[in-house]
């Protein structure tokens, strides 16, 4: 009987996950990288750059160099009418929806999506496409390790700054914008214990009274370095809670020298490599079902050194994938 449980709670942590099990037995594993250009914040360039730089300057090398099978990537467009419709946040939801509706396609292809995403509005569109991946018409349990020198769990009420790109993890849990959170396609909202977060660093008063007063958990830059036990732990809490984890970094997290160009870096951040080792350890758990890598710098990244990163972070990931097999 002491057997069974074992095995039971073995599944329960390290089981397949309904996205990655479709690996299983499968003479090649495929990536397939999905792009959203689209920025959705006030005063920015409504299109990035960005994510096409890290596809053509070295994400989709590191596919084959970790012996993955590359399928075809995907970049979300709006509709012509879509495109004329008012509003940088409504057509960033419309956006999301889209990128919602390619995640899905490439999971339940069998496939393991990267997202290379503008900046971290596209959270509600990643998890949205993990959310209604399943078999069915019954939507996921989707957890969520945020990976970000900010938390971006501010509402419109404790906001400093009005960026939509502070609030993301506030919409995804439902704590405001619920119509934009719904045209995302992220229907139900997570709940709060769905939520790790990593390396944050930065949060304004109001912001950190929401996430104690939810009780968000936390864990600090130092967690990337061996054993890696803040990692073990919450990896087994979110495997224990949910069917898929979505894994999202905004570049900002690292270390201020390697991503100089970034306009909210913050001291204290992890090295590439050292973020890198901690995503191997991350993805070894199979209910890890996909990455987003948000806010390359692209406009100023002297010498590549941020693109390396970047290339780095994915790296790791693959590393971890492939050792789940």
């Amino acid at each position: 009987m002491r057997r069974i449980l074992s095995l039971l709670c073995g599944a329960l942590i390290l089981g397949p996950a309904i996205a990655r099990a479709q690996f299983a037995g499968a003479p090649s594993m495929k990536v397939a990288i999905v792009k959203n250009a689209y920025s959705g914040n006030r005063g920015e360039p409504e299109l990035s750059k960005g994510p096409d730089a890290l596809e053509t300057g070295g994400i989709a090398g590191m596919a084959s160099k970790a012996g993955f099978e590359l399928a075809a990537s995907r970049a979300v467009q709006l509709t012509p009418e879509e495109d004329r419709a008012y509003g940088a946040w409504n057509r960033m939801g419309l956006a999301n929806g889209h990128l919602g509706r390619a995640v899905a396609a490439v999971l339940r292809n069998g496939e393991f999506p990267i997202g290379l995403l503008a900046n971290c509005n596209s959270l509600l569109g990643m998890l949205a496409g993990l959310q209604h991946s399943g078999p069915d018409t019954q939507p996921l349990r989707v957890g969520l390790v945020w990976i970000d020198a900010h938390a971006d769990f501010n509402t419109p009420e404790t906001t400093l700054s009005g960026m939509l790109g502070g609030m993301p993890v506030a919409v995804a849990t439902g704590l405001c914008l619920t119509r934009f959170r719904l045209q995302s396609g992220l229907d139900p909202a997570l709940p709060f214990a769905y939520v790790t977060m990593l390396g944050i660093r930065d949060a304004d008063p109001l912001e950190r009274e929401l996430i104690d007063r939810h009780r968000i958990e936390l864990v600090p830059a130092e967690a990337l370095r061996p054993p890696f036990s803040g990692i073990h732990a919450q990896m087994k809490r979110l495997s224990g809670w949910t069917d898929l984890i979505y894994v999202h970094i905004d570049m900002d997290v690292l270390d201020p020298a390697e991503v100089s160009g970034h306009p909210l870096t913050v001291r204290g951040g992890p090295s590439s490599q050292e973020l890198a080792s901690g995503l191997e350890v991350m993805f070894q758990y199979r209910k890890a079902a996909a990455l987003g890598v948000a806010s390359y710098p692209f406009q100023s990244d002297p010498g590549g050194k941020s693109l390396k990163a970047a290339c780095n972070l994915v790296e790791g990931c693959l590393r971890g994938v492939k050792a789940s097999r």
